[in-house]
């Protein structure tokens, strides 16, 4: 069955595409699977893995939010493969690879969004960046110290998925380009849903050229990029596409992501995760013995910021209780 997709590849796909016959491999050579390409299997392990599973319960952009319609960290990783497919189905690229970096570009992100990245960033002396403890949870952190051993082209896409970087397919650059496309857009709807801005706040002349629902701007981005990218080695959006995409970007962070309201929220997960990570690095027996042996191989830093990176919100709030709050006494 391998065989038909290969073909299917080499007939159909982009001369820019990245074919799976032509993968430099894994860290770890392994038997070739019959029925599927390195990048399928790749997408499939990420799905099963734990670090998948647990997005579901990491914040997007809302904390704790009550209602079952705000995104989590999993309903946006889902967001973006779709997305990113849409794309790479638009220009003929991988979908397989394509997908597999889509859905493990956030395995490495924190609790509480990026706020609980930029407070592990400063609690660590060595830093904190989400993307590159992706690259560490697929490498090594997931299956107990063996890691997932993927392809390094799924790898390279998964570090290098932030829009400042540069990955080496173009299939990692369509998942970057996703990534903002996605979050853009259910970020909108879920910051009007909560109030926090309206649909007229938005940037008038952005809205104009991208359209006034997220479906309109998605759908316009990605024909864009299409437009911009079709028989090109590279994947980019229309110069004005751009300027408005950007403009709606800055919109959310001087009217949601940096927001007072927001701000106050970042407080009190900055004090949970504050003394956490002082706890554990003070108390190391006290983390499970996993992260201990890392604590002795790599470092205790490292260890407490694999470990608290890895909690769901509840699970951070939860220690935090058990270690800090006081219990009732029943007489």
């Amino acid at each position: 069955m391998i065989e038909k997709t290969l073909e299917y590849e080499k007939t159909f796909l982009s001369p820019f595409a990245t074919k799976s016959i032509d993968s430099v491999g894994r860290l770890r050579e392994e038997e070739p699977c019959l029925m599927r390409t390195p990048f399928q299997r790749d997408r499939d392990r990420i799905i099963h893995c734990k670090s998948f599973r647990r997005l579901k319960n990491k914040t997007q952009v809302f904390f704790t939010p009550e209602g079952d319609h705000y995104r989590t960290r999993l309903t946006h990783t889902l967001s973006v493969a779709q997305v990113a497919r849409s794309i790479a189905r638009a220009l003929s690229l991988n979908e397989d690879l394509t997908e597999a970096i889509a859905l493990g570009h956030d395995l490495g992100h924190t609790p509480f969004g990026h706020s609980g990245e930029r407070i592990l960033n400063r609690l660590n002396p060595k830093g904190f960046k989400h993307n590159v403890q992706s690259g560490r949870v697929v490498d090594f952190l997931e299956s107990d110290g063996k890691g997932l051993n993927l392809t390094r082209e799924v790898v390279d896409g998964i570090i290098n998925h932030k829009i400042s970087s540069n990955p080496k397919t173009l299939e990692g650059k369509a998942v970057s380009l996703a990534d903002r496309i996605a979050y853009i857009n259910h970020d909108i709807d879920d910051a009007i849903a909560g109030g926090f801005i309206t649909q007229e706040d938005l940037p008038k002349e952005a809205v104009e050229i991208l359209g006034a629902t997220s479906s309109k701007r998605i759908n316009k981005m990605i024909y864009s990029i299409y437009l911009k990218s079709e028989n090109q080695n590279h994947v980019l959006m229309e110069d004005h596409v751009q300027e408005a995409t950007t403009a709606l970007r800055n919109f959310m962070f001087e009217n949601v992501y940096n927001a007072p309201t927001f701000r106050r929220e970042e407080e009190k997960a900055d004090r949970m995760i504050s003394a956490l990570y002082e706890y554990y690095s003070k108390n190391v027996g006290s983390m499970p013995e996993f992260y201990i042996k890392i604590a002795e191989s790599d470092g205790i830093d490292t260890a407490v910021s694999d470990y608290l990176s890895s909690m769901s919100d509840g699970f951070v709030v939860k220690r935090f209780t058990d270690l800090f709050v006081p219990k009732n006494w029943e007489l």
